[in-house]
């Protein structure tokens, strides 16, 4: 018998737990102290030149509390740990010399080379793609000039102002430290708490809980810099910039249900979607456009351009698009490129420079010193996929995993036993030269009062949204604070969107068992400023983003024995001339009999997928093929579910009675009973009788070029 389970005596187990108990946090009231034992007085902003100056290095507490937060994994990344990454090339329309010294700028036949990271924000390597979360899109440009990293987001404002704040944001929205849930996922208390007690997060959250957390794809998704920069020209003028990724097919979002139910069909759903694009040669495209502001005219915005939770309104500001990003080539090894890819915030090339931004200056500090840690010392930039095309020398020597073998005796500079090499550049032949902004003031930790503004921008983004994504709004916010068992952080969030906007809080309070009267008085209790948001900007509107094309889209068609073999190859050569994608989708691998005496293969077999998978469903005819699915429960709720989802449904011949089986019945359809081939508002097309193929394919593209149809009633309804 074991000796080590006794409780007698002094047992082991007491012993280890009086062991373990000097290491145990005291969970009574104290000060908020350095490792040091320093206390901290101001742990909300980062010590400046003035209110909006520089960070200064001297900040030995914020150095520490992200130094800390930089090594707290090892070896995946603490955020943006799950990704997808790919090859390309970058190539601008016209020399932009008038703007910037950057020369990757300047040529119109110069392809830079380019590897893009996609990524979420919040969950491990292990989570699935389609969480409600912020995507990252980081682009390393590879120059001549040596590598300029433009790490953004697909969201342009961030949750904080000060770069101080960005532990306590990530340690909120990761899973709870005492049990280690929910993973990939903020619909927890902590997370709400301190959103809602740090009220600057409200201009991110309302981002955050609208569709464009949620992408139909990373290749429909657009991305920004979300800092503003500085270009600066050969003649030393500056102009602030914002950078924008605008992608070729449109800004498109997954609905949430879908969203849910996809994370467990394929959890891999959006790293599938880009790696086998770029197989197939349908290559990714997106657009660098740039919002240009005059240093003279940025004090007229508005804003302050060194607050990362505002933006530029378009309409304000229009983006020019300025050349073109393709990716063309997906990574020859996962681990050696997407996962050991570095990128810094501080790897900037001459003609861009950085602002006093406090967020970015964070993470100009931030980002190199997370790589010492996650790829094993200093040396990380000769590991390829991070090696510029640009030469390197330089004295740097030694360390872990150092690849190069110096050769020089001289491993300094100044010296004149190497012959002075390497040498310093200046202006004419290359060299980075600093942007000579004045910068005076106190040292001093305090947030500029032009940063005092928390939810103007926030009742923007509100009143431009539609009415379909208003009500994904309201629902995402049911669903975040539903699952929060603290009524006080419950009531705070939503005195937080009465400041926003008194129907947005009124929908939510509804739903998650809130009194919004009460809610009203906190607020009155506040000395906030009150939110004026101005004109709607219809470009924060994913209604009002590219729509007509239905390149990449994926079409399911039900079939089963008896399907009419004419119906299926004509909308299919349609669909495929139009750059769409169909399936075929039968009761197992294989084939299929056709009505012809034929056979036709299955790509698909039905119990291995489900319709969040695809875009639009099509039911083609053939009588026995379509008796089969009506008794078929995986397809019924196949067509039902792609309904429910506002997805377009199409069906011809025969395969009309499908669609009038489904739950879904009692949407009016266009039928053979007078113009063949007509799409309701509904998106559903038919053509029954003796179809109209040509005018079938046509109005079903039409339908599927939409990409939702959110003018469905009674979509909720359907049980699926």
């Amino acid at each position: 018998m074991s000796q080590g389970n006794s409780t007698s005596g002094g047992a082991p187990s007491d012993k280890k737990d009086a062991q373990l108990e000097a290491y145990r946090e005291n969970a009574g009231e104290g000060f908020l102290t350095t490792d040091q034992g320093i206390r901290v007085n101001d742990t909300d902003n980062s010590l400046k030149v003035g209110e909006r100056g520089p960070t200064l290095l001297e900040d030995f507490h914020f150095r520490e509390k992200i130094m800390r937060f930089d090594h707290e994994r090892i070896p995946e990344r603490v955020v943006h740990a799950r990704g997808s990454g790919a090859h390309g090339h970058f190539q601008v329309y016209e020399s932009l010399a008038d703007l910037t010294r950057a020369k990757f700028l300047q040529d119109p036949a110069r392809k830079t080379p380019v590897f893009v990271r996609f990524s979420t924000v919040a969950g491990s390597r292990g989570s699935a793609d389609t969480v409600r979360d912020v995507r990252g899109f980081a682009v390393k440009f590879y120059t001549d000039e040596g590598n300029f990293d433009l790490v953004g987001n697909n969201i342009p404002v961030f949750f904080i102002q000060d770069g101080i704040k960005f532990p306590d944001v990530i340690h909120a929205a990761k899973p709870e430290p005492h049990n280690e849930m929910p993973q990939a996922a903020t619909a927890h208390d902590s997370f709400w708490d301190f959103a809602s007690l740090q009220t600057e997060t409200t201009h991110m959250l309302m981002w955050a809980l609208s569709d464009r957390a949620i992408p139909r794809s990373l290749r429909m998704m657009e991305g920004f810099g979300v800092h503003t920069f500085r270009l600066v020209n050969a003649h030393g003028r500056s102009r602030f910039v914002k950078f924008h990724w605008k992608p070729l097919l449109g800004v498109h979002s997954l609905v949430w249900d879908e969203a849910q139910k996809i994370s467990g069909k394929d959890p891999d759903f959006h790293r599938r979607d880009l790696w086998e694009a770029i197989e197939k040669g349908s290559y990714p495209e997106y657009e660098l456009g740039l919002q240009i502001v005059e240093e003279d005219d940025a004090e007229k915005l508005g804003i302050d351009l060194l607050d990362a939770t505002k933006l530029i309104p378009e309409e304000v500001v229009p983006v020019r698009r300025v050349g073109k990003l393709t990716l063309t080539r997906n990574p020859d090894n996962f681990f050696a490129e997407t996962e050991q890819v570095a990128f810094c915030v501080s790897n900037v090339v001459p003609g861009i420079d950085v602002t006093d931004d406090p967020l970015m200056q964070a993470r100009l500090f931030s980002y190199l010193d997370t790589q010492i840690t996650r790829l094993g010392g200093p040396n990380f930039a000769q590991i390829p996929i991070n090696q510029p095309v640009a030469p390197v020398d330089n004295h740097q020597q030694d360390g872990f995993h150092q690849h190069r073998i110096p050769r020089r005796r001289a491993n300094y500079t100044v010296n004149s036993l190497g012959g002075g090499c390497p040498h310093l550049a200046n202006l004419a032949n290359g060299g980075y030269v600093h942007y000579p902004e004045r910068v005076e003031g106190e040292k001093i930790r305090k947030r500029a009062e032009s940063f005092g503004d928390h939810f103007s921008q926030a009742r923007l983004f509100w009143v431009s949204m539609s009415a379909p994504e208003k009500e994904h709004i309201v629902k995402a916010a049911r669903f975040e604070l539903g699952k929060v068992e603290s009524l006080e952080v419950r009531q705070r969030m939503v005195a937080n969107f009465v400041e926003v906007d008194m129907g947005l809080a009124k929908m939510v309070a509804e739903g998650i068992g809130v009194d919004v009267q009460a809610a009203v008085k906190f607020v009155g209790k506040r000395n906030t400023k009150p939110a004026v948001a101005g004109a709607p900007s219809p470009a924060l509107s994913m209604e009002n983003t590219v729509k007509g094309s239905v390149a990449t889209r994926k079409v399911a068609a039900l079939v089963a024995d008896g399907v009419s073999a004419a119906e299926l190859k004509d909308v299919k050569t349609a669909l495929e001339a139009a750059g769409a994608q169909l399936e075929v989708v039968g009761p197992r691998l294989g084939a299929v009999k056709t009505a012809e005496g034929g056979s036709e293969a299955v790509t698909m077999a039905l119990p291995t997928v489900a319709s969040v998978l695809f875009d639009a469903v099509l039911i083609p005819g053939g009588k026995a093929s379509v008796e089969a699915l009506l008794q078929d429960g995986a397809a019924l709720h196949f067509v039902n579910e792609a309904f429910k989802h506002y997805k377009t449904v199409g069906a011809t011949g025969e395969g009309v009675d499908l669609v009038r089986g489904a739950a879904f019945a009692g949407v009016a359809l266009a039928d053979a009973g007078g113009k063949q081939g007509q799409v309701t508002s509904q998106g559903v097309v038919t053509s029954q009788g003796a179809p109209d193929l040509g005018a079938f394919a046509k109005a079903f593209l039409q339908a599927l070029g939409q990409h939702r149809h959110w003018d469905r009633p009674g979509a909720e309804r359907v049980p699926a």
